[in-house]
């Protein structure tokens, strides 16, 4: 059962599996799926009538995604302490690529040339994590949501703004592999 757990998931186990979740959200009567949604929650239920924003009744709108993000969470938690240890499989071509922009070490879940506290001392840390994650927090603000939320359930639900937004997130990732990261870890 373990090797089972431990183990990747072929593509068509895991992808109905999460083709399932948007079915049971909208029979448990909940059309929203994604962890930014669940921080609005959070920030309703512990910082109540500061800001209009979060003027609402949390427990009705979000208990289920609060108990999501527990569960990412605790997930998270013990897949670390507890999981099988195996690297993150990355393609020969990709680590050659990432090498290639100075990226070597592939031993944790992120590069530890970037993700690091000396690292984040550096330009090239510093735009990666800071400015990098005011831009995602910032476009997933702007799209009212995050890559799971509007590629999983707003897709689902037929939402034009879903599919102009994972347009966009396609068109980012593409615009960030082949013209700023190299561009970022080459200059930098």
């Amino acid at each position: 059962m373990t090797a089972w757990l431990d183990g990747e998931w072929p593509w068509y186990v895991a992808g109905p599996l999460i083709g399932l979740f948007v079915p049971a959200l909208l029979i448990v009567g909940n059309k929203v799926f994604g962890i930014s949604s669940s921080l609005s929650h959070l920030c309703a239920a512990v910082a109540p009538g500061k800001m209009e924003y979060f003027r609402y009744d949390w427990r009705r709108a979000g208990l289920w995604n609060l108990a999501f993000l527990a569960g990412v969470l605790v997930g998270g938690f013990l897949a670390f302490h507890f999981g099988g240890g195996q690297g993150i499989g990355i393609s020969t071509e990709t680590r050659v690529a990432l090498a290639q922009l100075g990226i070597h070490d592939f031993s944790g879940v992120a590069p530890h040339e970037i993700f690091t506290w000396s690292a984040l001392l550096t330009l090239r840390g510093f735009v990666s994590v800071v400015v990098g994650g005011f831009l995602v927090g910032f476009g997933t603000a702007y799209a009212a949501g995050c890559t799971s939320g509007h590629a999983i359930s707003g897709l689902a639900n037929f939402q034009l703004s879903s599919l102009i937004a994972v347009m966009g997130f396609f068109a980012g990732g593409l615009a960030a592999t082949y013209f700023i990261m190299p561009f970022l870890f080459g200059a930098l």
